[in-house]
């Protein structure tokens, strides 16, 4: 059993650095209540601690534009602001710090792809969902699952990815993204109708990306049976025919009942649920190759305690139950 790759973990203190504003939900605590939780729950040491360097500019333009790149880098020079909407502040190192975050998803993809570790965590930020090629939006800079998704087909061949999200929030980014491409299957579990206002059932992609875009919208007061419920009825079935050989996570922890960003009512424990069944997608299809990338969840403790219990459902050994 000893001989078995472990979980990976990517973090660093440098994604404390991006500083918000003052009372703003992404902030830098939620990193280090993660770090805590995994601490107390006995994980931390358990895990295998994947080492973070920023990524080379080219990784970042396999999704985003350069002029969108330099735009964040002039901002960042000049001591901050605000990238393209008010709901996404930056600071002097917030280009840096974002830079970071996208080296250490595809350097936590390379250690999948490379077995020294089985699947990986990252807790990163800021987050990367809502973020447009060319545009900032929801707290999002670069859209660090879509960068790790093109980057596995570019640098390791891969030819299918599944990318579920399930932040309470709809990755309307990583939809556009992926929206005519008929190699990456994407799935999302939201509340809707709900910011950014995207994520019908009728969004189901575009020309030769028709049918790989799966949302799955649930109005405000959704309970958890009926969000899991989802993963089953609407995921399952597209994933048979799809067969996904690696599968990323958008992992917002904000659909918990805990959390004031959204009104729906998972709890810790559907978390790890949630990851159980993703997982076993994974384990069936893609030899077990799973990356999950931290998006939402502003509730500190649940922030917490719903990372630590998807940690230990992803150190769990392969799924057959």
């Amino acid at each position: 059993m000893h001989s078995q790759p472990k979980t990976g973990l990517v973090y660093d203190d440098i994604f404390l650095r991006h500083q918000t504003t003052f009372g703003h939900p992404e902030r830098p605590e939620r990193l280090v209540a993660i770090c805590e939780a995994l601490k107390s729950a006995g994980l931390w040491e358990k895990l295998e601690h994947l080492p973070v360097q920023a990524a080379p500019r080219e990784v970042v333009e396999l999704i985003h534009d350069a002029e969108y790149i330099d735009r964040i880098a002039a901002l960042a020079a000049c001591g901050g602001g605000y990238v393209d909407s008010p709901d996404t502040p930056i600071s002097e190192e917030s280009l840096e710090v974002a830079l970071a975050a996208v080296g250490g998803v595809i350097g936590a993809a390379d250690a999948i792809m490379t077995g020294r570790v089985r699947n990986a965590f990252a807790a990163v930020r800021p987050p990367g969902h809502h973020a447009m090629p060319d545009r900032a939006m929801g707290f999002c800079l670069f859209n660090n699952v879509a960068i790790a998704a093109r980057y596995l087909q570019t640098t390791h061949g891969l030819e299918r990815i599944l990318i579920v999200d399930w932040d309470v929030h709809h990755g309307n980014g990583t939809q556009a993204i992926f929206y005519d491409d008929p190699t990456v299957l994407f799935f999302s579990v939201h509340q809707y109708p709900f910011y950014p206002g995207t994520g019908s059932r009728q969004e189901r992609g575009w020309g030769d990306g028709l049918g790989m875009t799966i949302n799955a919208p649930v109005p405000a007061g959704t309970d958890e049976a009926t969000w899991l419920r989802t993963f089953q009825d609407m995921l399952q079935p597209a994933i048979e025919h799809f067969r996904p050989e690696f599968v990323l996570i958008s992992a917002g922890f904000d659909a918990h009942e805990m959390d004031l960003l959204g009104r729906l009512a998972v709890t810790t424990e559907g978390y790890a649920k949630a990851t159980k069944l993703v997982k076993r997608i994974a384990d069936t299809y893609a030899n077990g190759r799973l990356l999950s990338v931290l998006e939402g969840g502003y509730h500190l403790g649940a922030l917490g305690a719903s990372a630590a219990a998807h940690v230990a459902a992803l150190m769990d050994g392969p799924t057959g139950s």
